[in-house]
């Protein structure tokens, strides 16, 4: 690889200069990080921020549950489903409203909590970084998200 002069242009179609790249790589490896830390309590990646939202909030609806994690229900019911069938969450139809579907935790999956709470620092410790940069590094990813999300989709031709 040769070095640029230090006052040409970057190349814009170099791999290493796309921040979808950057944050691809990223995502994997801070998530591959969690499977081994998460794997004694039975969840992955996915599951463990379902559970994370229900140990924060404790009653939601699917609904919710799909705009906090910002996933659809296709992607949101297998998870759901495989949380049922061990035993850490309910889903019961709202009595007021058949179309509403309520998930809720179970006491093993409120208790899960409690064997969770090792898990920010073990993952904070394997990435050797302290609090306040992965606070920086949140809200960073944050205004990107946000950003996006403003941006909307592509016009349509």
């Amino acid at each position: 690889m040769t070095a640029a002069a230090p006052d040409a242009e970057p190349d814009l179609l170099a791999l290493d200069q796309q921040v979808c790249f950057a944050l691809a790589v990223a995502a994997r490896s801070v998530i591959g990080l969690y499977r081994p830390v998460l794997e004694p309590l039975g969840l992955t990646h996915p599951q463990y921020l379902v559970m994370l939202a229900l140990w924060q909030h404790r009653r939601l609806t699917v609904k919710e549950l799909g705009a906090l994690l910002q996933l659809d229900s296709g992607t949101l019911s297998p998870l759901l489903k495989r949380l049922v069938s061990t035993g850490l969450v309910t889903k019961t139809r709202d009595g007021r409203d058949e179309r509403v579907v309520v998930v809720e935790l179970t006491e093993a999956g409120a208790g899960l909590r409690e064997q969770a709470l090792e898990v920010p620092r073990t993952v904070m410790a394997r990435l050797g970084m302290d609090v306040g940069d992965l606070v920086a590094l949140r809200d960073s990813l944050s205004a990107v998200i946000a950003a996006a999300l403003a941006a909307g989709p592509p016009p349509q031709d």
